[in-house]
């Protein structure tokens, strides 16, 4: 009997290890990127990328000028002391801003150059040669699915690649699928799906290779992970099963 019990043991142990391995492989088309770049070979950037602001961004404004005393009205402040900050201003659902003096300003679709331009416009008559600072405060994306640490990443600049936001989120993992990675992307409550192909070297060209502030990626897992996601469940099962089958055999002829 203890021969039976150790061969039947082995056999579940072998059987196990088998699912795993066959459910595991993977090629170098599968997780490799950049398949088809040729060595020493160069490719020229040819587009000038900036964010345009969307609707709900949190965007400071600083104006300085050669008469400080004068650009205050237009550089609003709360607190003192330890406890200074500069006022934000958030791009409500028309796309204005409510600026002091000046009143309503557009925002929404403009680059932070667009927009400084804008202002300066704005400003004339009341300042001289102001110098504006512009920035997104709430530039942050989000990635999701089949990598190392998903989450929600607040970004310093105002620029970042696709490339470069996987890896704040630790690269895809082995099993994830790297020919089909989802960006989704909102402006001004449109909604556009697209989906890149990192394998290969064209993707670079994709209109999402740089991100948008709030863009939201999606990695999905490849074949293998999802058929050993089932056949762990199956195996468990099974395996369950004929441990059920085994003590059960145990204590019958234990009994008797």
């Amino acid at each position: 009997m203890k021969v039976c019990l150790k061969n039947l043991n082995s056999f579940l142990c072998l059987s196990w290890i088998t699912v795993v391995f066959f459910s595991s492989c993977a090629s170098r088309e599968d997780v490799a990127y950049f398949q088809n770049a040729r060595e020493f070979e160069t490719v020229v950037e040819t587009r000038s990328f900036e964010p345009r602001f969307k609707v709900d961004d949190v965007v400071s404004i600083y104006i300085s000028t050669f008469d400080m005393e004068a650009a205050k009205p237009f550089n609003l402040t709360k607190g003192e002391g330890v406890n200074y900050q500069e006022v934000e201003y958030v791009i409500n659902e028309e796309g204005f801003i409510d600026f002091p003096v000046i009143g309503k300003l557009k925002l929404l679709g403009l680059t932070s150059e667009e927009a400084k331009a804008l202002l300066i416009e704005e400003l004339d008559g009341y300042l001289k040669d102001p110098v504006i600072n512009i920035r997104i405060k709430n530039f942050r994306v989000t990635v999701l699915g089949h990598v190392q640490k998903p989450g929600t990443y607040s970004i310093t600049s105002e620029r970042i690649t696709l490339l470069e936001a996987l890896g704040l989120a630790g690269d895809l993992e082995i099993k994830a699928r790297r020919d089909n990675v989802l960006v989704i992307r909102d402006f001004d409550g449109v909604k556009t799906y697209t989906r890149v192909d990192l394998t290969t070297k064209e993707f670079v060209n994709s209109p999402v290779y740089y991100l948008t502030q709030n863009d939201v990626v999606y990695v999905e897992p490849n074949n293998s992970a999802i058929r050993t996601s089932t056949l762990d469940t199956r195996a468990t099962i099974i395996v369950s099963l004929l441990s059920l089958v085994v003590t059960s055999t145990v204590l019958i002829i234990t009994r008797t």
